[in-house]
């Protein structure tokens, strides 16, 4: 649901990358997991029979509603919805539309107003979550990917997102090794929880979207099907998505800039959009529905 504050920067992204090409991994003077952590299997066998899991496109529009109540009256492709808050009936609803419905839950945080916050153990959760370099996100703590009881709570909200009929799954905060987690957690260790998510989402027939993340982009994005992305204009990191738009993957960028808000700047913003084949929207940043503009 938000960009968290990456306060490592270009240098770690140069240092990480130095790193998994050194080491085709983990660095060597990363510990190992402990007791009660698990480097889980990244690609698990799937079950023998599966039914078609939804194959979202470039060319798909949507709607990012996170809080307040629904609007449903967009005609759009995808609607991305919170897991939680939004009931089987609402996404029944949605597909007697003829909307795909993509489920939001954060894959690498506690939210302590969440119904299952109370299963994580205390050594599974980190420091604070930073909205800005002053300003933190209340009740949001990073969480320790590495840690086997955090991953079978992970599995548990993708079993959800199947009951309730989501069509796929957008896992949030998923590049910790990037910001201040409290915990030693590497490029690769982040690589191997991103792509167990998603061998996971997959095995559950739903689609999942890669969340930010974008210096590993090139590495991940054959394990998801697409991309959400806060920012990459506003950043100068859209060139990055060339993996997702070259493989017809869509590419669900939200930007939140006064800026983009005026004509100018929109004109400006969605040339840029649609050169580069992304799905465009100018958003809050409370994703409530309180202001939207579309490039599309």
């Amino acid at each position: 649901m938000k960009h968290a504050y990456k306060w490592f920067g270009a240098a770690l992204a140069l240092v990480g990358a130095s790193a998994l090409q050194a080491c085709g991994g983990d660095s060597a003077a990363a510990p190992s997991p402990s007791i009660g952590m698990a480097r889980v299997s990244s690609e698990p066998a799937p079950p023998a029979a599966l039914s078609s899991r939804w194959q979202p496109v470039a060319s798909d529009t949507w709607q990012w509603q996170l809080r307040g109540k629904l609007n449903r009256g967009y005609a759009v492709a995808i609607y991305d919805i919170d897991l939680f808050d939004n009931s089987a009936q609402t996404i029944a609803d949605l597909h007697q539309a003829g909307r795909k419905v993509v489920c939001y839950f954060s894959a690498g945080s506690s939210e302590d107003w969440r119904p299952d916050f109370g299963q994580f153990a205390p050594a599974d959760k980190g420091k604070v979550v930073k909205r800005s370099p002053d300003s933190d996100w209340e009740g949001e703590n990073w969480l320790d990917t590495r840690s086997a009881n955090v991953r079978a709570i992970m599995t548990a909200r993708l079993d959800r997102a199947v009951a309730k009929g989501c069509d796929g799954v957008e896992p949030d905060n998923v590049d910790a090794y990037a910001n201040d987690s409290g915990f030693p957690l590497t490029p690769a260790d982040q690589a191997d929880f991103n792509r167990f998510i998603a061998a996971e989402a997959r095995r559950r027939n739903l689609a999942v979207g890669l969340k930010n993340d974008v210096d590993q982009i090139a590495l991940l994005a054959p394990s998801f099907d697409f991309a959400v992305n806060e920012e990459c204009h506003e950043q100068g990191e859209c060139d990055k998505y060339g993996p997702f738009t070259s493989a017809n993957k869509p590419v669900l960028n939200a930007e939140y800039e006064a800026s983009y808000r005026t004509s100018a700047g929109q004109r400006a913003l969605c040339a840029d959009a649609r050169a580069r084949k992304l799905r465009t929207l100018v958003l809050s940043m409370d994703l409530d529905d309180s202001y939207r503009f579309s490039c599309d």
